[in-house]
């Protein structure tokens, strides 16, 4: 069985078993987390997809590791013949988890 859900603005498809990255969360290590915005579920080939949402799925996670950084983006702005130069860094943070179980 697999989903498809939606956490932090994106979208992630996932099996049971599966180690996914998704947006920070706000829990610690160890804890269980459960997504409700399940957008699709694949059970066999029965595949139920939700207007917005599909009703009482569910997905069902573990944190693997709260929060780590991702690799680095660099952003750097430049107007020719005018001197400026702007270099900024940014990397975002997200965390680790592990799909225990799909609910449809």
């Amino acid at each position: 069985m697999e989903a498809v859900f939606e956490t932090g603005g994106k979208q992630y498809r996932a099996k049971a078993g599966d180690l996914v990255k998704v947006e920070k969360l706000g829990s610690e290590d160890g804890a269980k987390v459960t997504f409700d915005r399940v957008l699709l579920v694949n059970d066999d080939g029965k595949v139920t997809v939700g207007a917005h949402t599909v009703e009482n799925a569910s997905v069902t996670a573990e944190v693997i590791e709260s929060e780590r950084k991702d690799k680095k983006v660099i952003i750097f702005k430049m107007k020719r013949r005018k001197g400026y130069r702007n270099k900024n860094g940014h990397r975002q943070r997200h965390s680790i988890v592990k799909i225990t179980d799909i609910k449809a």
